[in-house]
This record gives C-alpha cells, structure tokens and sequence, in this order.
C-alpha cells in the first residue's frame, strides 16, 4: 500500500519548522542568503576576531613568556632591546618580552568586551522591552534616567564609574567591565524601546492581547523576537567601540593594573617616551593590535547590519534556464506521449 504524500511529508515540515526555531538558525539563514561585498566584509571580519579569540583562548601555549615575565633561565632580558630572534616584537623598559604582552593584551581585551557586552545586554534589553511596552510614568523615568547617562561623554562616564570602583574592588577585568557596561546600557535601551514601540500596534500583538494572554508570555514570545535581530550588530559595534574605551581608560591608567594583566592602551602610554628616543617597537604593536580588532569588530557589524537589513540585502538570484530548441521540442513530445 502507498504511504499517503501528506503523511510522508508531514515530518520532514516538522523537521524544518524546528530548526527554523532554533537560536541563531534565522541569522544564519539571512547570512548564507545573501551575496556581495557585505557578506565578503563579514567573513573578513570575523576572521580577525577569531584569530584573536585563538590568542586570548591559548595565551599561556603561544605566548613564549609571561605577560610580567624579565627574565629566563635566571638571566634578565635586556631593556628596550631591539626585534631579534628571541624577541620577536622586542622588548620593552620594563624588560618583558612586547609579543607576550600583545598576546596576553588580547585575553585582556575579549574578557573585559565579553563581560561589558552580556552585562550590558542583561540590563539594557529588558529595560527597553518593558519601557516600550509599559509606558507611562515608568517609560518617562527610565527614559529620563538613560538620557541623563547618554548625555555624559561617554569616556568621561566610564572613568569616573573606575575611579569610583577602584577604591572598592580595585582595578581589574571586573571593574573595567562595569565602567564600560554603564556607557553602554542606554544605547540598547534606547534601540529595543524604540522598535518595541512600534511592534506593540502591530496586528499580531493586539490579536495575542486580545485572547488574554499575559503581558510577559506577549513580550517573551511575540514582541521579543522582533526587536533582537537588532542587537547582533549593535553589540559588535559596540565591541569594537569597547576595545577603544579600555585602550582609553589603561591609556590614563583607570584601566588593569599592570599586576594583574597585560593591557595595550597601557603599554601605549609606557611607550610614548620610547618614541621620542627612537624605540618604535614598545608602542607599535599594541597599536596595531587595538586597530587591527577594533577592525575585525567594525566589519562583523557593517557586514551584519547590511545582511540583516532586507531593504539593502543582496540575494543569491539563480539565471533561469531556457532550454533550446530541441530540448523544447523534446519535451513537447514527452509531455504529448
């Protein structure tokens, strides 16, 4: 007997629809759709981020010394010594090996934008999904609370959030990550809440309201859903933004202790008297460090915005194919035998 076509069919439709439903399966999907220069840029980009996630993830195997590391084998490395064969990157004032630091400064770097970023996240999308959605006097509140921080240059904010911390948790990853999660958090309150006020008039969400469901079940399954293709290229922008920051805040020295890890913008500032004696190395290559992942960030969001946006996304388009004469005639007689 014949399976029944509509029975046969039926779970292999179950099967695509759950895994349609699965996290990141629509991202994916808009990303190998497209084509152009905005899918080129973000295979670019992460690329970059990638081979920086290997450094920071495998550190102590590639780094060949310590990031506060002077000597080997009880001999002291020599100051401000120039690119060699034992030190690739040279050496600096201090008589650490600049390669390590570079290395050890990119674990620095991804743990403090990994946890500035889920922090700002974890605050700043709940704020604006129930701002939006609520409205009234708490919109207006957390409205008026977040454009009181945007207002603040957003370098001299997260100083003083360091300054104020480092008195009571000192200057680590941690407190780092705090002083830029506070620059932060208004710029995805303000994105949700904004797309959250449009969705909220949106025919779905007025049928779910009208069948009674609760306003949580509304925001978690129907509004939600909607507003958050937002936020993948608002965090990598942000990330590259926050590599930036850090640099800044070590720059000034609100940002790691040199104790507790090596940092770029840190070196930089150790380096500006070597540059004027003519010691290149100490501060060229944690700069291009900080350019070349603030790059990697940039083209992950440039290329994200422009593969998530239907208006400005290239599609793969397939050339139709006429068949030829005979091929025609061919498949008139099929059709008429």
């Amino acid at each position: 007997m014949a399976a029944d076509p509509a029975t046969s069919a039926q779970p292999a439709a179950s099967e695509t629809e759950r895994r349609r439903r699965l996290p990141g399966a629509r991202l994916l999907s808009q990303i190998s759709q497209a084509e152009g220069t905005p899918k080129r840029l973000l295979y670019t980009g992460v690329a970059i981020v990638v081979l920086f996630l290997i450094l920071a993830i495998f550190a102590p195997l590639i780094a060949p010394y310590g990031f506060a590391q002077v000597d080997s084998d009880g001999v002291r490395f020599a100051k401000q010594a120039a690119p060699s064969g034992s030190h690739l990157f040279g050496t600096t004032v201090q008589s650490t090996d600049v390669l390590s630091r570079v290395i050890w400064g990119a674990r620095t770097a991804v743990e403090v934008v990994a946890l500035s970023l889920v922090f700002s996240i974890a605050i700043g999308v709940p704020l604006g999904l129930v701002s939006g959605y609520v409205g009234g006097k708490l919109d207006r509140a957390l409205v008026l609370i977040n454009d009181a921080l945007f207002a603040f240059p957003y370098l001299l904010l997260a100083i003083v959030i360091a300054f104020l911390l480092s008195d009571k948790i000192g200057q680590g990853i941690f407190t780092a990550a705090i002083a830029i999660t506070v620059v932060y958090v208004p710029q995805y309150f303000r994105v949700v809440r904004n797309h959250v006020i449009s969705v909220r008039e949106e025919s779905y969400v007025e049928a779910a309201r009208a069948l009674g469901a609760p306003r949580r079940t509304i925001i978690r399954r129907y509004v939600l859903a909607n507003v958050i293709q937002n936020v993948p290229a608002l965090a990598t922008l942000n990330a590259a933004d926050a590599i930036l920051t850090l640099a800044a805040l070590g720059f000034l020295g609100y940002g790691i202790q040199p104790t507790q890890g090596a940092e770029w913008g840190y070196d930089i500032s150790r380096a500006i008297d070597d540059a004027g004696a003519g010691i290149w190395w100490t501060g060229l290559f944690p700069g291009l460090a900080i350019v070349l992942l603030v790059t990697g960030f940039t083209l992950v969001g440039e290329g994200l915005n422009d593969v998530l946006n239907p208006l400005i996304r290239k599609r793969r388009i397939r050339r139709p194919r006429i068949p030829t004469g005979a091929e025609a005639e061919a498949e008139g007689h099929g059709g008429v035998g």
